[in-house]
């Protein structure tokens, strides 16, 4: 169970989990469509093509990554120091990975992301380190010291390097995943929180929570070569690496910013439901999901359309998505997690 206290003067909702001492889980927002400067109406509530097929129980998940090469889930459970490893064929946990800095108390793991070419986990928690667990023996193999309160993790395959975003130092940790050592720190703007590579640029993108903006990052320079302003509060970010798009969802405006890479411009507006808060995107059909903390339901955006073509009922406070790309499977973050599939 978890209790909600809402700061309405910046858009952010604060969870308090039990036995923790320091908790800051930011909501997000809502839905509609703006294009070329006229609002479009976004699809009715309702199953539309896709649905739920299946739940598997978690204890507290938030943040949640796929490895479509194993088609295996891994799910950050924030309330208990751990990360779940789902079976995507059973739909069971097959392994409970214990996290974080020290083997008592909870040290409330956030993000997942996962290394497709080494099969390798990288997992931020409270305790300002990034745990490593190696995928076949499924156990952490490293913890690397990063930045105060790390909150968003990605993977760039191509290069194997782990980009963290650090909200409390306004920094990105760039780490080597072969010596797994932080090799530089970026300043960003203020209050980091979402990060995605595109692996065909190389280009990072943050998200600038108390900025209203997204950063990009070249890889190779590690500097920051564009600031893209967006929505209020914005909180996680995908990319399309197929079209070089960029979504990110926009905490206080219920509103998903589409962004041209190619421009470094938003060119779209999605309204989506209450509290957007995760997105991914599936590069095999274009197709954008985000989860709607306040309202229970997952978004689906179609990229060629920037519409909202359904609106899926989840579980309570839904946080986190991943697509598994070889299956087009979406793994939804509740109170449990919700497996959703197209009919």
């Amino acid at each position: 169970m978890t209790d909600s206290d809402d700061d309405q003067s910046t858009g952010k909702r604060w969870r308090l989990v039990p036995m923790t001492a320091l908790t800051g889980v930011l909501a997000v927002i809502g839905v509609v469509v703006l294009l070329s400067g006229c609002q479009a109406r976004s699809a009715s509530p309702g199953p539309g093509p896709y649905r739920v097929t299946g739940t598997v129980p978690a204890r507290g998940p938030f943040g949640v990554a796929v490895d479509s090469g194993t088609h295996t889930v891994y799910v950050a459970n924030y309330g208990d120091n751990t990360v779940s490893v789902i079976d995507a064929s059973t739909r069971t946990v097959t392994a409970t990975v214990l996290v974080g800095k020290t083997t008592s108390g909870v040290e409330n793991p956030i993000a997942v992301a996962v290394d497709p070419g080494s099969h390798a986990v990288y997992v931020t928690d409270y305790s300002n380190t990034v745990s490593v667990i190696d995928g076949t023996p499924r156990t952490v193999t490293a913890t690397v010291p990063v930045g105060t309160f790390p909150w968003g993790v990605a993977v760039d395959p191509g290069t194997h390097t782990v980009y963290v975003t650090n909200h409390f130092n306004n920094t990105v940790s760039v780490i080597d995943a072969s010596t797994r050592t932080v090799t530089a720190t970026v300043p960003v703007g203020r209050d980091p929180d979402g990060v995605a590579v595109d692996p065909g640029t190389h280009t990072v993108y943050v998200t600038n929570n108390a900025d209203n903006t997204v950063l990009l990052i070249d890889a190779s320079s590690r500097t920051v070569t564009a600031t893209v302003p967006v929505g209020k509060n914005p909180y996680a970010v995908a990319v399309d690496p197929g079209t070089h798009t960029v979504y990110v969802t926009n905490n206080a405006d219920n509103t998903v910013s589409v962004i041209d890479a190619s421009t470094r411009t938003v060119t779209a507006t999605v309204r989506v439901g209450k509290g957007p808060d995760g997105v991914a995107v599936d590069p095999g059909t274009h197709t954008v999901y985000v989860t709607n903390n306040a309202d229970n339901t997952v978004s689906v955006i179609s990229a060629s359309t920037r519409t909202v073509t359904a609106t899926v009922p989840v579980g309570k406070s839904p946080d986190g998505v991943a697509v598994d790309t070889g299956t087009h499977t979406v793994y939804v973050t509740a109170n449990t997690v919700s497996v959703i599939e197209s009919r």
